[in-house]
């Protein structure tokens, strides 16, 4: 997992350098924050939810028979989807905190960062936790 972790991070520090390669003049560089008017409590709730339920359609679609074909990923990618289109102009759908901890250092923009590293942590943690209550054996097992 910390493999996982460092890549994903390292991704998105990519992404965020390309993106003040093509586009010097931005100031936010994808930067993820509430929209105007929308509480961070409740964005902490949605980005939450967002990520335990994207995170139970992931656990589900990749064990057992259901890993195999292309069924899988468009049953995540169209989560994905239905989530940003829905709460991104709420929130701006991070569901993932590597996706909101680059843009917030590069912009210089960490007032809700906080938001964005804990909400998606916790809602897939509760993910993990549901899917070991529900299902039986191979639910999140030490490869997850």
């Amino acid at each position: 997992m910390p493999k996982y972790i460092l890549f994903q991070v390292a991704g998105a520090f990519m992404a965020v350098t390309i993106l003040w390669i093509l586009f010097p003049e931005s100031n936010s560089f994808g930067h993820t924050y509430p929209a105007e008017g929308f509480e961070p409590y409740k964005a902490f709730i949605l980005e939450l939810l967002l990520t335990f339920f994207l995170m139970v359609v992931i656990i589900n679609v990749s064990t057992g028979s259901k890993e195999i074909g292309t069924m899988a990923a468009i049953a995540v990618g169209g989560v994905i989807l239905l989530e940003a289109m829905f709460a991104g102009p709420m929130t701006k759908a991070s569901m993932n905190p590597a996706r909101s901890l680059a843009p917030a250092i590069i912009s210089g923009n960490l007032q809700h960062l906080w938001l964005y590293l804990t909400a998606p942590t916790i809602g897939a943690f509760l993910a993990i936790m549901s899917c070991k209550l529900v299902k039986d054996d191979n639910c999140c097992d030490e490869n997850c």
